[in-house]
């Protein structure tokens, strides 16, 4: 008797595993897709061969496949040892679809990753892109034209999104080849060399002038609220980062201490930082407060409670304002405002943006993270992104001195 039933399969929705027994396997990716997995012994060695997806093969069927496959396993363990072993694992690696091996190592890097927006952009990227093409061919079968004409189509007009996409089909690729589905490595080197040359990156996000961002924040204000102008009202108050305004949760939230302490598992350089809260950050977060929803513990869910918002809802906001600049422009806009209307120190700009110190010896003596002076930098920042400050001396200049 197996331990997964119709039901279970139908409503979990958290990504992972989940073992039937006897080697099967429900996978739950974090898009909230599922698909069989079989995990066998090849050759004394350990096998994921995917079985398709629940959309295609319900439980039953999953069980009496799985039942086959290791039929089918042990009539080619059992083969004359003078057929080439690379033929014999060339049977059990056709199995596996380019989108089955996504999947599964999707599932296998995610574990060591804190950005919840890569998690999430990592596969959906794939799935655009990629997958169209070359989601249904078995993962051995996969070569550099078929992954060119992919690229081709977004090189040059996308640029970014296609270095990652051509990056995240290499890394399935060369798992697969490592977990012996794939008899070559991926063959990015001669893609690359037969795509033209991109447009030159200038290496920064288009940001709003920081004169420009008190107007912005008060028509942001003024238009229907929504979860995604509450959080992108948060995020340029508290200048964060996307993906830790978007995973805010209650309980690093203090309106009381007025702080919002973000755990080092979900900062990029993996060290807890306190954001201190202006009277402003703190009404967002009041707001963001009644209309709480009563299944999620984030501060900014997404359509489904428990998740997240994407990256894509707040750049949304932005573009139906009909607004150029990027989302993460916003911590430019707050560190350009910070040294040309402020008399604060560079080192307390930086620690607010929780920017790690470059310099080694720098970063062995410092011993503070400028807590005082950087409550009164974001008190300084939220007066002026809602014009409380008159024209007079630069905000911050007794604070810094």
């Amino acid at each position: 008797m197996g331990k997964l039933s119709a039901l279970k399969v139908r409503y979990l929705d958290k990504p992972g595993r989940y073992s039937d027994g006897d080697g099967l396997y429900l996978l739950v990716g974090p898009n909230g897709s599922k698909s069989w997995v079989l995990r066998v012994q090849v050759e004394g060695k350990r096998r994921d061969i995917g079985l398709g997806s629940v959309k295609l093969r319900s439980l039953l069927e999953a069980r009496e496949a799985s039942i086959d496959m290791r039929r089918q396993l042990r009539g080619i363990a059992t083969e004359p040892r003078q057929r080439p072993i690379k033929a014999r694992r060339k049977e059990v690696a056709t199995v596996l679809t380019f989108r089955q091996a996504a999947i599964q190592a999707h599932a296998e890097r995610m574990r060591g990753w804190k950005n919840g927006k890569h998690q999430t952009q990592w596969l959906s990227s794939l799935e655009a892109y990629a997958f169209p093409t070359l989601g249904a061919l078995p993962v051995d079968s996969v070569e550099a034209g078929q992954i060119h004409d992919v690229l081709a189509e977004i090189w040059l007009s996308k640029p970014e999104t296609a270095r990652r996409v051509s990056q995240r089909i290499g890394i399935v690729l060369d798992w697969a080849y490592a977990k012996g589905f794939r008899q070559a490595e991926a063959p990015m080197k001669s893609v690359s060399k037969g795509l033209p040359r991109q447009p030159k990156r200038s290496g920064h996000m288009l940001a709003m002038g920081h004169a420009d961002v008190p107007g912005f924040l008060k028509a942001l204000g003024e238009g229907r609220q929504s979860t995604g102008r509450l959080a992108l009202e948060a995020l340029i108050l508290t200048a964060a980062r996307s993906g830790e305004i978007r995973g805010a949760r209650w309980d690093e939230v203090d309106l009381e201490q007025r702080e919002w302490v973000i755990p080092a598992e979900r900062m990029k350089a993996g060290v807890t930082h306190i954001v201190p809260l202006s009277d402003q950050a703190v009404e967002v977060f009041q707001r963001a407060l009644k209309i709480r929803v009563p299944a999620s513990d984030l501060v900014f869910p997404g359509q489904r409670p428990k998740q997240p918002l994407s990256d894509m809802t707040l750049l949304k906001v932005l573009r139906d304002m009909n607004v150029a600049a990027t989302v993460h422009g916003f911590r430019s806009s707050f560190r350009d405002w910070a040294a040309e209307e402020t008399a604060y120190p560079g080192e307390v700009a930086e620690a607010a943006l929780a920017h790690t110190v470059s310099n080694k010896v720098e970063a062995a003596y410092r011993r503070t993270d400028f807590l005082a002076k950087r409550k009164a930098m974001m008190r300084d920042w939220g007066d002026y992104c809602t014009g409380r400050k008159g024209q007079g001396s630069p905000p911050g200049l007794l604070a810094a001195t």
